[in-house]
């Protein structure tokens, strides 16, 4: 196995725009709790302003980084819990990604914009309920409201690369054009909801049953990562040792690196 200085751990980023102001941002408030921000709200903590002190327009960046093939294709092969290089591409991937939304907000910034990365910020929580954790800024809520794709079975993400990466953003008062949302509905690439059931390989892949036809049980998941030696919130990592994540349930499916071609022609039938 390549040593993690010789790793390329990401493929080409999809990059997507959303308004800043989308009525979407409102309604996660109800999805997923009153304490989710909205990209005004956002950028009013990292300001020390008022959201009205904020400017009229606002957009927001969001960004999937695709896992490349080799880390997906070691990580098919596990039954009980992740591959070394999914576990590094989790743990140093995330690293990047967090330079990544610190060096975009940072260039937006030295342009004359207002810009701020959420989950760099001293406000980002993680909180939890009676169904799990769950954040004050959801990056898979955020690459939805700018068109990157829709939610599945499991609780990822499908693009149309796949459920297998890594998502990211930024919140700027810099215009940009809002991509579009052509997804049907809020779980539209998933085949599971797309075809009546037809496809379950996700939860056969969850060796910790956390995953059933009612979705993604977000107490089991981490429940049994912690039997791996996973620690959320760990500040050190051992390349040899260390668990970070899972991902089982993200490879060997068939939405692993594109929207299932059984959809797509789903979706033809429906056109003709």
């Amino acid at each position: 196995m390549p040593s993690t200085r010789e790793l390329t751990i990401f493929d080409e980023p999809l990059v997507r725009f959303a308004d800043g102001d989308d009525p979407i941002f409102l309604e996660y408030k109800t999805i997923i709790a009153a304490t989710h921000l909205t990209p005004r709200e956002a950028l009013a903590e990292a300001y020390d302003k008022s959201p009205e002190e904020i400017p009229e327009r606002l957009s927001v960046i969001s960004w999937i980084l695709p896992i490349t093939e080799p880390t997906r294709k070691s990580n098919r092969l596990k039954k009980l819990g992740p591959s070394r290089l999914w576990s590094h591409t989790r743990w140093y991937g995330e690293q990047f990604n967090n330079l990544a939304r610190q060096h975009v907000a940072g260039v937006l910034c030295g342009m004359g914009y207002l810009a701020v990365a959420p989950p760099n910020q001293s406000c980002f929580m993680i909180s939890r309920n009676e169904k799990g954790p769950y954040s004050n800024w959801s990056e898979r809520h955020i690459a939805y409201a700018a068109g990157q794709g829709t939610f599945s079975l499991s609780d990822g993400f499908i693009t149309e690369r796949g459920i297998a990466h890594r998502c990211g953003s930024v919140v700027t008062d810099l215009v940009l054009p809002p991509s579009p949302r052509t997804a049907e509905g809020p779980y539209s690439n998933c085949l599971f909801y797309a075809d009546d059931g037809s496809c379950t390989a996700c939860i056969v892949r969850c060796p910790g049953e956390a995953i059933t036809e009612q979705g993604h049980d977000k107490i089991k998941c981490p429940d049994y990562m912690a039997t791996l030696g996973y620690r959320a919130g760990a500040k050190d990592y051992d390349d040899a040792i260390t668990v970070a994540g899972c991902g089982l349930c993200q490879t060997k499916v068939p939405c692993e690196y594109s929207i299932p071609a059984k959809i797509k022609k789903i979706e033809q039938k429906k056109r003709e």
